[in-house]
């Protein structure tokens, strides 16, 4: 039996967390061994022994905390923080001397481990928030800010940040390969079930077709309704219509990829697939055309655009006869989503638009114009008499879904 459900794990911030957690240990280990071959300067050194007690409980004890994103939570960073500006605190009481003479603070370097805490959770932003928390300290320390100290606090800053902004951008890119991945499956599923639907259900419906043909009578409609539903299943094989999957972040273990089925009434906040809505409309006399990928749109703009299609298709067998052949073309764009209707009929002549919205039948005012109208959009209609017509639909992606 194939698996419904494929999931795939990735993780490029997850090193940083293990190389965060060797980091805070090493660096409470040199705090301590700073003090332990200098403790004789220290006027009170019970401070600082008191300190770095502290500090080495608390580093041991929360390194599950830093061991993944969905572990480190934001009261742990506040609390982390705040026990390394105590310490930078407490050193000019532990060391009087400490602000005529540029030593190390008590935590030293395992404050930076703080501020990359700050850098891998939130980004660039929390990480400058950090450090400069830890800069103000820095300089209340001295007294005044002295050229070591300004190195020191700068070099904090920009790394952190810059680590905070990595961080971000490996986010973005595990984003980008989720969704990649979940593409290259849908791809594979629908290449797998178009090989099975033509080895068996395409087939048949062929065969009906010929032989309803052949014998005539109510099997020839027999047979007509057969070709019309292969058509329609092969315009939707091709196209590879498959429901969006939903691309999850587990924090701790990366991005996770789940390829499986969401519900038929999506919520308002979640964007649609407007293939999804036009795919039904294809058959025998109508083909669509439409992108690989999908196109999303927010669900009252998807509807109301699929609506005027709808409208517009109606306008073809009504005026240009059941037997018309009709396109729809989907193309997505940066900044708009255009829907095209064409069709091979008589086409519609001059003025007859304006007579009929004075007669009061406003199909295409009200059914087409309108409802882009709404969205933001346009309907632009285009006819040749004896050529066809073509009714172009314009959303732009920044207004859909904001007028209504």
């Amino acid at each position: 039996m194939a698996k419904r459900e494929r999931v795939v794990r990735m993780s490029v911030e997850q090193p940083l967390w293990r190389a965060l957690t060797g980091y805070r240990v090493i660096t409470m280990a040199y705090a301590v061994l700073i003090f332990a071959f200098g403790w004789e300067r220290y006027e009170r050194p019970w401070i600082a022994v008191g300190y770095l007690t502290v500090m080495s409980v608390w580093t041991l004890a929360t390194l599950p905390r830093v061991a993944n994103a969905a572990s480190c939570t934001k009261r742990f960073l506040v609390a982390d923080l705040t026990i390394a500006l105590v310490g930078i605190l407490l050193t000019p009481l532990a060391d009087t001397h400490a602000q005529t003479i540029d030593g190390p603070t008590l935590p030293s370097i395992w404050t930076a481990g703080s501020v990359l805490a700050y850098a891998i959770k939130g980004g660039w932003r929390w990480a400058g928030f950090a450090s400069t928390l830890v800069a103000a300290a820095n300089i209340v320390e001295r007294g005044h800010p002295t050229r070591d100290t300004v190195h020191n606090v700068l070099l904090v800053w920009v790394a952190s940040i810059a680590v905070g902004y990595i961080v971000e951008v490996a986010r973005a890119s595990e984003r980008t390969l989720a969704r990649a991945l979940e593409i290259e499956a849908a791809t594979r599923e629908r290449e797998r079930l178009a090989r099975d639907i033509h080895d068996s259900v395409l087939q048949v419906l062929a065969m009906v077709q010929r032989r309803g043909t052949a014998l005539g009578g109510e099997a020839a409609e027999l047979g007509r309704m057969a070709g019309e539903q292969e058509v329609a299943l092969r315009t939707l094989v091709a196209g590879g219509l498959t429901r969006p999957s939903l691309v999850s972040e587990d924090e701790s273990e990366g991005a996770v990829v789940r390829v499986v089925e969401v519900d038929d009434e999506p919520d308002d906040d979640t964007p649609v697939d407007l293939r999804l809505l036009l795919a039904p409309r294809a058959g025998a006399r109508v083909t669509f055309a439409e992108p690989g990928a999908p196109v999303l749109l927010p669900p009252p703009a998807a509807r109301e655009l699929a609506a005027a299609v709808g409208a517009a298709l109606d306008n073809v067998r009504v005026h240009a006869g059941e037997e018309a052949q009709a396109w729809i073309l989907v193309e997505d764009w940066t900044d708009e989503v255009i829907v095209t209707v064409r069709d091979d009929g008589p086409g519609i002549p001059e003025g007859r638009l304006a007579q009929a919205e004075g007669e009061g039948r406003m199909g295409v005012a009200l059914s087409i114009r309108g409802r882009l109208r709404d969205l933001g959009g346009s309907a632009e209609l285009i006819s040749v008499p004896g050529q066809g017509t073509e009714v172009e639909l314009k959303v732009p992606r920044g207004k859909a879904g904001q007028e209504r």
